[in-house]
């Protein structure tokens, strides 16, 4: 008998949860509302919902949005910083960049405002020897000063700290033991690697965030225990591994982008079980979409993303890009008289008009319900329906009557306006940077994603489209997919021409040690541990880097300059053999393999066996070409290994899929549905 292990996602509107019970070879399946006030709630309503008590459960695995809506929303701790004399202003001088690229326009605010940045006497050189010793004193006067401001938590910053972190170190010592909790950051335990901006502003990220995220684990946990819960919680990282909470809580900016970085690994795996390695992967939920790359069924990881201005956060992340809009997205028209969609949400409270519970803006999800794609009896999360007319009078009011559209045509306006914006962040993650769509598939999941994703690909060009099984509960599946995984990164900075390759080899044998010890302490059931290993590089004299791999432990140094000089050329198409490389960071992860989660298991049981027997009604649905009386499908009864064409509408629990006419539709062996656009004819 296997273990009974729950993925529970937590997005802006809805939280998601699969409970497998290997025991019976059956999943269960729960969608509720967030509860944005104390997102415990929601999870707890959902597990509830499976009729599944925690004692049963083996393995929780928790992926959460409360560090990133944290970050993104400013609601952060009161977080104090310590740092060289001199440097106070480091996390605000930054790297001479604006807001706005042109005129004098933008404001910017640090994540520690100036009031609790404070310095002390201490100095090292950038080879690591010491200029000016610590001054312990200045330390213990720093701490009292913090404190006596009403300072949570606190960040210890030191110039060159990566190349010897003794007095930042020795810091910590002092003021963990003045300190009245546990949320003491040292930055180089965060990230070892120089370029102190980008260093100062993750360990302040991870100060700001800390008590959050403990206080948010540390209630769940708490009821889950209540429950009957063995073990402690998993927890998503946005570099699409877990890391048990006790872990999390000191590296709280781990979980930075964790949400977004499941849903790729989801699709990575669904992907790679299809048989198409190569996807674009678009993930639309009620507040934002979130698009990556994935190549060769492994997702694009980066440790120089800057989720927004002035907040680099250089620890690994699934490369993801957001943008602002999701199902509950406002539409409304700006002083300039253009309909814009975004960034504001009406998130899960009130949610869209026709949630009924509260909201009074439109949205794409109002939208899409006027033009008949929803079926307003089947709409999740619903407390009173609003009826049709009041959510047509709020699109004529707030956004036909400026642009003299009548309410169809607002809602099909809306609709055209958010396909574009969500067009735009495809092309930034595709031919931004040197790919053709047109090579990829189109992987759409997400509550609204499979509304959206036919009429994207013929926007792009794009040949495919795939819909999980499951698309609304994509997030959560990844919780259950996704492996331990810890990363580590070590400064190194010197012309490739001067590294030893002895010290390399001792840097990354010291990251697979530590790596070991965590997953031993973690103590969770695993298959094997893998370990990569890549190298930061540069040009001399250049500031940007390029990532290369490492093939195995062996590294020579040859191999290197060979390595960096063809990732060199993929990207600029320009040899420079006669500027010497540098080698600036050593990283690693180390993986802890857990036993695969098996994927057809999303497979529905209740398959019909013929189309027919899946049709459950016909509705007029509004496309490109006007009003059409449509087909509607029970998408959980479509038969496998089936073919049909648009137009047609999929509805199923979590999600509703939208198939336009002059599309083909087939239904693959593991329940997913791929699009054929434009190949119905």
């Amino acid at each position: 008998m296997g273990a009974v292990i729950v993925g529970c996602d937590v997005g802006g509107t809805f939280t998601d949860l699969i409970l497998h019970d290997p025991s019976n070879g059956g999943l269960q399946l729960a969608k509720v509302p967030t509860t944005t006030a104390n997102q415990a709630h929601g999870v707890i309503a959902a597990l509830e919902k499976t009729g599944m008590s925690a004692h049963g459960v083996d393995l929780f695995i928790h992926g959460t949005t409360a560090t990133t809506n944290a970050v993104l929303e400013r609601k952060l701790a009161k977080c104090g910083l310590i740092t060289t004399r001199g440097f106070r202003d480091v996390l605000e001088l930054g790297r001479r960049t604006r807001p706005n690229p042109y005129g004098l326009i933008g404001t910017f605010e640090p994540i520690i405002p100036r009031d609790l940045r404070f310095e002390v006497t201490e100095r090292m050189d950038a080879s690591g020897s010491v200029v000016d010793p610590l001054s312990e004193d200045e330390v213990r006067e720093v701490v009292k000063k913090l404190l006596a401001l009403g300072a949570e938590s606190v960040v210890i910053h030191f110039l060159h700290s990566y190349a010897n972190p003794d007095h930042e170190l020795r810091a910590a010592e002092i003021v963990r033991s003045l300190w009245p909790n546990e949320y003491v950051t040292a930055g180089h335990q965060i990230i070892g690697e120089c370029r102190e901006y980008e260093r100062g502003v993750t360990a302040a990220v991870n100060g700001s965030v800390q008590p959050i995220l403990h206080r948010y684990l540390n209630k769940l946990e708490a009821e889950l225990k209540d429950r009957g819960l063995k073990r402690q919680l998993l927890v998503m990282q946005g570099n699409g591994g877990t890391a048990s909470s006790s872990i999390v809580t000191h590296t709280a900016v781990q979980t930075v982008m964790s949400g977004p970085a499941s849903g790729v690994i989801a699709a990575a795996s669904t992907a790679t079980a299809a048989g198409f390695p190569n996807v674009v992967t678009y993930d639309m939920g009620g507040t934002s979409t979130d698009v990556a790359l994935i190549q060769d069924g492994v997702p694009l990881v980066s440790s120089e993303l800057e989720i927004e201005y002035a907040m680099p956060i250089h620890v690994p992340m699934v490369d993801v890009h957001t943008v602002g809009a999701g199902g509950g997205s406002i539409a409304h028209v700006d002083e300039a008289g253009l309909l814009k969609i975004g960034p504001k949400s009406a998130g899960a409270i009130p949610g869209p008009i026709c949630f009924g519970r509260g909201g009074t803006e439109p949205t794409i999800t109002d939208a899409n319900l006027v033009l008949g794609r929803l079926n307003p009896a089947r709409l999740l999360g619903v407390q009173n329906l609003t009826t049709m007319t009041v959510v047509e009078e709020a699109l004529m009011t707030q956004v036909g009557a400026a642009l003299k559209l009548s309410a169809e045509q607002a809602a099909a306006a809306v609709i055209r306006v958010a396909n574009d914006k969500m067009a735009g962040a495809i092309r930034l993650v595709s031919l931004s940077r040197g790919h053709d769509p047109r090579d990829f598939i189109l992987l759409a999941f997400g509550g609204a994603g499979p509304l959206h994703a036919a009429a994207l690909a013929r926007e792009l060009g794009i040949p495919k489209v795939l819909i999980p099984a499951r698309p609304g509960l994509t997030n959560a599946l990844g919780c259950l997919v996704a492996d331990l995984r810890h990363d580590f990164v070590r400064t190194i900075n010197k012309p490739l021409s001067m590294v030893n390759e002895v010290d390399v080899l001792s840097v990354l044998d010291a990251h697979i040690e530590e790596g070991n010890k965590i997953l031993q302490h973690e103590n969770i059931e695993i298959e094997n541990v893998q370990v990569f290993h890549t190298a930061d590089m540069q040009f001399q004299g250049q500031t940007h880097i390029l990532n290369v791999a490492l093939s195995g432990r062996g590294v020579k140094i040859a191999d290197l300059d060979k390595a960096f000089a063809e990732a060199y050329w993929n990207r600029f198409r320009v040899a420079l053999p006669e500027i010497k490389p540098v080698l600036a960071n050593l990283h690693t992860a180390v993986i802890g393999k857990r036993r695969p989660f098996p994927v057809d298991a999303l497979t529905s049981s209740t398959a019909a066996k013929n189309l027919d027997d899946a049709k459950i009604d016909m509705r007029r649905v509004w496309f490109e070409d006007g009003w059409l009386s449509t087909p509607i499908f029970d998408r959980d009864r479509l038969p496998l290994n089936s073919e049909f064409l648009g137009p047609a509408i999929l509805e199923q629990l979590d999600a509703t899929t939208v198939i336009h006419p002059g599309d083909r539709a087939q239904v693959d062996l593991l329940g997913n549905v791929i699009i054929h656009v434009g190949k119905g004819q």
